[in-house]
C-alpha cells in the first residue's frame, strides 16, 4: 500500500501511524510536510514542500488564515505532483491534518484516492475557548473573525472521504450535520514509555538542576506559558501554595512564548509578566525550557502532583502521559479535562478561575499520601483502558484499511 501523510510539523500526530505502516516492506510511506525539525522515521520518506510567499500585506484580517491555507494547498498540490513525477509515488490512501491547508486541494489532484482528515479544532465566539463563561464579553469584531476562520475547515469537512477528531469534546465544536460523520479516535499514549517510577529522584545535569532531595514536586508542562492553559492562574496558585509549604518545590516545563490565544501585551510574554508582579519565590520555582523526551518522562516521574489547567480547548498530551506516569494530578473542572477525569476518583479538579481552589485541592493532594497513591493508580489505569497507545493505534490503522476499495 501507498500511503501519503499531510501535515505542515512532521511527525506531530502521525508519529505512531506513520512508523507503523513504515515498519512493513509492502507499504510505502511517504509524509509531505514544511518542517522536519530535524526528526527521522525509520521507512519513512520525508518530502518538503517550498515554503508558501506569505499572506498579502493588509489583507483584511478575516480572510488572512484563508489565503494562508490557500498558499499551503497550493504549495502541496505542486509537490506531490513532483512525486508523481520523480518519485513515481501515486498514494492509495491520503491522511492529512486539516487545520491548515494541507489537505485543502488534495482531492483536485487525487479524485479517487480516499482522504482521511484528522479534525482537530472548529472555531466558535461563545461556548468553547472563547466565551465560555457568561460574565466573557466578545466584542463583535471578534465575533465575525473567528466565524471567518472557519472557512477552510468547512472545505476540508466537504472535501474528505471520512473524518477524525482525538476526543469527543472535540468532535462537539464542529457542525452538528458533520459530527455522526466524524469518528472519535485518539493518537494514543505511549503507556510503555509513560510509566511510573516512584523512587526516581529528579536530577537534570544539563540544567545543573538537583531536586533529588526535595520533599515535594509540583510539576506543570505547556507547550508555551499562555493564559490558553491557565499559565497566569497557576502562578497565582503559586503565590499562595508556597507560602503555605515550606518545603515544596515547583518545576515548570515549556518555553516562554504565547502559542494559543493573544499576547498578555505588546512585545511581552506571560512570564515576563508574572515576574514582574513579584511575590513567588523564585529559589524554589524552576523553568527548564522545553526539555527531551527522557528528561520530561523523568520529571513526570518525580511529580508529587502535576497540575493541568486548560480553557475549553483541544486537550495537551501532557495531561495523559501525567496519568500514565501515575501522577496525582489537579486539573482544571473544565469539559476537555472532565472527559477522562472524575474528581475523586482519577484525579482532582479545580476552578480554573480560581488560583485559591487551584492551590487548595494542590495542597490536598500534598497532604495525603494515600489519596495521591489511589489517584495515580486509578490515573494510569484510565489511559491503559481507553488511550493505550496499542489500542488506538489498531483503531486507527483498521478504519484505514476499511476505507481502501
Amino acid at each position: 500500500m501507498n500511503i501519503l501523510f499531510l501535515h505542515p510539523n512532521f511527525p506531530a500526530q502521525f508519529l505512531y501511524l506513520a512508523k507503523y505502516f513504515a515498519q512493513s516492506e509492502k507499504n510505502k510511506v511517504f509524509f509531505l510536510t514544511k518542517q522536519t525539525n530535524g526528526n527521522h522515521l525509520g521507512g519513512v520518506n520525508v518530502a518538503v514542500y517550498k515554503e508558501p510567499r506569505a499572506v498579502t500585506k493588509d489583507i483584511h484580517p478575516y480572510v488572512s488564515p484563508m489565503e494562508e491555507a490557500v498558499l499551503d494547498g497550493q504549495a502541496v498540490c505542486q509537490a506531490v505532483g513532483s512525486l508523481r513525477q520523480k518519485a513515481g509515488f501515486v498514494p492509495d490512501i491520503i491522511v492529512g491534518h486539516t487545520g491548515w491547508g494541507s489537505t485543502l486541494y488534495i482531492k483536485d489532484i487525487y479524485p479517487n484516492v480516499p482522504l482521511l482528515g484528522y479534525f482537530e479544532w472548529y472555531y466558535h465566539s461563545r461556548g468553547s475557548d472563547v466565551g465560555y463563561w457568561d460574565d466573557e464579553v466578545v466584542n463583535p469584531d471578534a465575533m465575525l473573525r473567528i466565524r471567518t476562520r472557519n472557512a477552510h475547515h468547512l472545505l476540508n469537512l466537504t472535501a474528505c472521504d471520512a473524518r477524525y477528531c482525538p476526543t469527543e469534546w472535540q468532535k462537539q465544536q464542529f457542525p452538528e450535520e458533520y459530527r455522526s460523520l466524524m469518528q472519535v479516535m485518539h493518537e494514543g499514549t505511549d503507556t510503555d514509555f509513560c510509566r511510573p517510577d516512584k523512587n526516581y529522584k529528579l536530577v537534570l545535569p544539563k540544567l545543573k538542576l538537583d531536586l533529588s532531595a526535595a520533599e515535594e514536586i509540583v510539576t506543570y508542562v505547556s507547550r508555551g506559558f499562555e493564559s490558553y492553559r491557565g499559565f497566569p492562574q497557576f502562578m497565582d496558585a503559586l503565590r499562595i501554595l508556597l507560602k503555605r509549604r515550606p518545603n515544596c518545590q515547583v518545576v515548570l516545563v515549556g518555553a516562554d512564548q504565547t502559542c494559543y490565544g493573544p499576547p498578555p501585551a505588546p512585545n511581552k510574554t506571560y512570564k515576563q509578566c508574572e515576574l514582574e508582579k513579584g511575590g513567588l519565590d523564585l529559589n524554589r520555582i524552576h523553568f527548564t525550557g522545553r526539555l527531551d523526551r527522557e528528561a520530561y518522562l523523568h520529571v513526570l516521574q518525580a511529580s508529587t502532583v502535576h497540575v493541568y489547567l486548560t480553557r475549553p480547548f483541544i486537550l495537551s498530551w501532557s495531561m495523559l502521559e501525567a496519568m500514565a506516569a501515575g501522577v496525582c494530578l489537579v486539573g482544571s473542572a473544565t469539559p476537555p479535562v472532565q472527559e477522562v477525569v472524575e474528581d475523586g476518583v482519577n484525579g482532582l479538579l479545580a476552578n480554573f478561575r480560581s488560583p485559591e481552589h487551584i492551590a487548595s485541592r494542590i495542597e490536598e493532594a500534598l497532604e495525603d499520601k494515600a489519596l495521591r497513591e489511589r489517584l495515580g493508580k486509578a490515573a494510569r489505569e484510565t489511559i491503559v483502558d481507553r488511550y493505550a497507545l496499542d489500542k488506538c493505534l489498531r483503531r486507527q490503522v483498521n478504519f484505514i484499511y476499511s476505507m481502501l476499495k
